[in-house]
């Protein structure tokens, strides 16, 4: 798939994901003149370095959180799930 019409867009739209995801790119096309280019978004992923964490160790120190058991988070979520949504939740 190199060529997409913009009616295509629509009807195609899964096969137009897949093309991406291999990496492929595909001409646009509108009332039969190429008006651009659709092509993957390159991805890079963030590196942690030492320095970010313990930039973040730091943040983390400065915001006091309380220490928490498994039991204590637990309680807490139920109760705010309760207010949220209500008795209906199981």
């Amino acid at each position: 798939m190199n060529l997409i019409t913009t009616t295509e867009l629509r009807t195609r739209t899964s096969e137009l994901i897949e093309a991406l995801l291999s990496g492929e790119s595909i001409d646009l096309i509108h009332r039969s003149k190429v008006l651009g280019e659709i092509k993957p978004k390159k991805y890079q992923a963030k590196t942690f370095t030492k320095e970010t964490i313990e930039r973040l160790a730091l943040l983390t120190k400065k915001m006091n959180l309380p220490k928490l058991t498994d039991k204590q988070i637990e309680v807490r979520y139920r109760k705010h799930l309760m207010e949220k949504y209500g008795k209906g939740l199981s």
